[in-house]
């Protein structure tokens, strides 16, 4: 039978395992509002009744109740699922901003944008055909050539920009990565300090959890778990984190659109400038996907493929304006002029100038016809309708650019929408109801006051039993 004695350490236990829980509740609720925090929860087990010398008591109850752990509350499938959806969203959201950018540029359709600025080019070549001798439609022919060669300059000069901003984004990821690698390494030491001394590290494993995500979403890294506590991050099957140490990486290659070509963007891990890390996720994945250099089937990055867009046009106005115009004559029977220059030391849409100043520089007419006659000035105008002229390659590229921003604003949509959604199924398992808890809250309270009023009975018995009986 249980003593008296050893009832009142039955109570005690009841009271320690009920002030354990409300600790934790009060834990809990602190951190309801915590950024990445895990309900915690008390795991407790009945204490088996001891026997001696393999007597059993019938009439033993058992030696009250054992506090086992405090537990995180989290779901480790699920964790890998937020993580997954932030590398795939980090993705999808910036390939969108960037895309939206490009397209913006284009000030397509409007008075704004260079297919306006074709349209009044040739235009113009049009009235020239018409008043050949004309020192006016001279100068406005002219005057829309600089537009054009402006306006191609300056959508070069934009896309350059752009790619030099997404290029420094590009470094300050790099350096938000290696901060945050080397932020977990430190905590994967503390947790394997705490784990190995019984320590509890549910606090630290909730930072590692921020952080994994973190790193997921501006990388597409993955995570494996050790089991001493720790984590590794891997970047393509590399790691980034390893236990206590952080393998940090860094970006190199061109700081220029120029140089894109030559010398592509790509990220190597510091230790080891020899092994390229592969990351093809998160925003980062995202930005090295944009900075790639233009290739021959046009699906390099979207960049340097609309710069080089505008060099293609630029070639193709100059080359198709002067081909005609050098077949023709100026008012004084002179052959062979060019209208466009292309400086062979810029880019072709930076090198891109008029060459007249005037109507003596402009061969309007079929040679030998007279002054008059705007047979070339016409056939220059005609070019408007070819349907590989600049206006076709301008609008197929348009298109391409809407519609793949279109797509990408739509996936990001989605990516977005999948985020909420693996969000919220994390806060359904991990978050802390504040009802819930005020629940537990009056559970322990009332087991604490319960433990207390047997231990005060107890008390009372004992002293009867010893103080007032003969």
């Amino acid at each position: 039978m249980t003593s008296s004695f050893g009832a009142l350490n039955t109570a005690y236990t009841g009271l320690v395992a009920a002030r354990q829980g409300l600790t934790v509740v009060g834990e809990n609720i602190s951190n309801s509002t915590t950024v990445g925090y895990s309900r915690q929860t008390v795991t407790t087990s009945s204490i088996t009744p001891a026997s001696e010398s393999g007597f059993v008591d019938p009439l033993a109850v058992g030696g009250g109740v054992s506090v086992d752990s405090v537990g995180r509350i989290d779901s480790a499938l699920v964790d890998a699922q937020l993580r997954a959806t932030s590398a795939s969203d980090g993705y999808a959201q910036e390939t969108a901003t960037q895309l939206s950018t490009i397209e913006g540029a284009l000030n397509e359709p409007g008075d704004n944008g260079l297919s306006s600025s074709l349209q009044s080019f040739w235009s113009a070549w049009q009235n020239v055909s018409n008043t050949s001798t004309s020192s006016s439609a001279a100068t406005a022919v002219i005057a829309a050539g600089t537009r054009v060669a402006g306006q191609l300059a300056a959508g070069y000069s934009a896309a350059s920009q752009q790619w030099s901003a997404v290029r420094s984004t590009a470094d300050t990821t790099v350096a938000s990565i290696n901060s945050a690698a080397t932020q977990l390494a430190a905590l994967n030491g503390q947790i394997r300090s705490v784990v190995a001394a019984g320590g509890n590290a549910n606090g630290l494993m909730d930072q590692v959890g921020t952080l994994a995500q973190k790193l997921a979403g501006l990388s597409g890294a993955t995570l494996r778990g050790n089991r001493d506590g720790t984590v590794d991050v891997l970047l393509g099957g590399n790691p980034l984190v390893a236990g206590t140490t952080a393998n940090v990486i860094a970006a190199s290659g061109s700081g220029t659109l120029a140089g894109a070509s030559a010398s592509p963007v790509v990220i190597r891990f510091v230790n080891n400038p020899a092994a390229t890390a592969t990351i093809s996720g998160g925003t980062l994945g995202a930005d090295l996907a944009i900075l790639a250099p233009a290739d021959a089937t046009g699906t390099g990055g979207a960049i340097a493929e609309a710069a080089q867009t505008y060099n293609t046009l630029a070639t193709s106005v100059a080359t198709s304006v002067n081909t005609i115009m050098q077949s023709g004559a100026n008012a004084a029977g002179v052959t062979g002029l060019s209208f466009f220059a292309l400086d062979p030391s810029k880019p072709a849409a930076l090198g891109l100038t008029v060459i007249p100043t005037g109507a003596s520089g402009i061969a309007a007419a079929t040679p030998g016809s007279g002054a008059a006659n705007g047979d070339i000035a016409n056939a220059i105008a005609g070019l408007t309708s070819s349907s590989t002229g600049p206006d076709s390659q301008w609008e197929n590229f348009v298109v391409r650019i809407g519609s793949a921003s279109n797509a990408a604003s739509s996936h990001a949509a989605l990516t977005a929408t999948g985020l909420a959604t693996a969000t919220s199924a994390q806060s359904s398992i991990s978050a802390v109801d504040t009802d819930q808890e005020t629940t537990n809250m009056l559970l322990y309270q009332n087991a604490f006051s319960a433990a207390a009023r047997v231990m005060t009975t107890l008390n009372d018995m004992l002293n009867t039993l010893i103080n007032k009986t003969g």
